[in-house]
């Protein structure tokens, strides 16, 4: 049955569950956002609410079930093992969903969750905000897939993310763009990683092989002092690298493109994510394509060995 799109005028009612770093921000873009009116966040942290609460007047609640019913569309910024019963728990509610990547951290819950949202005639996207700086750049536009694709993306302990490893936490941002380059299956996944911080992975690197013979090599580090983030992908007329900090862009091919100067890709992501729960179509980030990815994920997350071990034939280094 198709879906009836949402009043162009009608306000939605936004709300936010896990207000700590990524949350925090995506309750100030839907306070800011027109047409839409933020109502409510839920945080178990007293601290957190407390926060909420003088810079933006709407109520905070300590369970996230209290929002059900009260919203439209709901940002879920918690903790990456909550995802899937909090999502599915809005779906369920006839909420539209934007939940922070990974959609899930397994691949039986991934799937629930798109059956689920396919059911409910519901949007569900996924906070791959790279997404949008990437899509600037024209690069998608070119149908060729790169003979080898390098990414890192490192940066100091934060705290963040520690219930999950390095890939699911960082490394999944790459995984997603490396997919939209190379849309072929995956043959082969070679990892090494590095446990500091965290009861998981805190550093890993890896190479993932595809089955027309492309490669890419990612390195991702939540305990490094330098904080980079970028790709380079080598096509047979030439080489493309991507600073996603400086937001510069190196192109000796032919391919025309532009540098990526977007401002502010949260603020667009889910700009974005309310107009496609307004008018009742897909957002950019389709939550197959981060099922996907997730997939890749779990896969390197599964080949990790400790620093040291299983190097493979073409040896790949930690660091990038």
């Amino acid at each position: 049955m198709a879906r009836v799109p949402s009043s162009q005028t009608r306000i939605l009612r936004a709300g936010v569950v896990g207000i700590g770093a990524f949350g925090r921000h995506h309750a100030a873009k839907y306070s800011k956002l027109a047409g839409v009116e933020l109502v409510g966040v839920a945080d178990p942290s007293a601290d957190a609410r407390r926060t909420h609460m003088a810079a933006h007047g709407v109520p905070a609640f300590s369970d996230w079930r209290e929002l059900l019913g009260m919203v439209d569309v709901v940002s879920v910024c918690s903790p990456a093992v909550t995802h899937a019963p909090i999502v599915r728990a809005f779906l369920n509610a006839n909420t539209d969903v934007l939940v922070e990547k990974p959609i899930a951290i397994n691949l039986d819950e991934a799937d629930s969750l798109i059956a689920l949202a396919e059911v409910k005639n519901r949007v569900l996207t996924v906070g791959h905000q790279e997404r949008y700086v990437f899509a600037r750049t024209g690069l998608l536009s070119y149908p060729d897939a790169p003979l080898e694709v390098e990414c890192w993306r490192t940066g100091p302990w934060t705290g963040r993310g520690a219930d999950v490893s390095a890939v699911l936490d960082l490394m999944i941002h790459d995984l997603d763009l490396v997919h939209r380059l190379i849309p072929h299956g995956v043959a082969d996944v070679q990892a090494r990683s590095r446990t500091v911080q965290a009861r998981h992975p805190d550093e890993v690197s890896t190479v993932v092989s595809f089955e027309n013979g492309s490669q890419a090599r990612l390195v991702a580090s939540r305990v490094s002092p330098i904080r980079r983030r970028g790709m380079r992908a080598v096509y047979d007329d030439g080489v493309i690298e991507i600073d996603f900090i400086t937001r510069q862009v190196r192109n000796t091919t032919k391919r025309l493109l532009s540098p990526p100067q977007l401002e502010d890709p949260l603020g667009e992501s889910i700009a974005g994510f309310v107009e496609a729960a307004r008018i009742g179509a897909a957002s950019l980030v389709r939550p197959e394509e981060a099922r996907r990815a997730l997939e890749t994920a779990l896969l390197i997350d599964e080949a990790c060995a400790p620093l040291g071990e299983r190097r493979s034939s073409g040896e790949f280094a930690l660091h990038a």
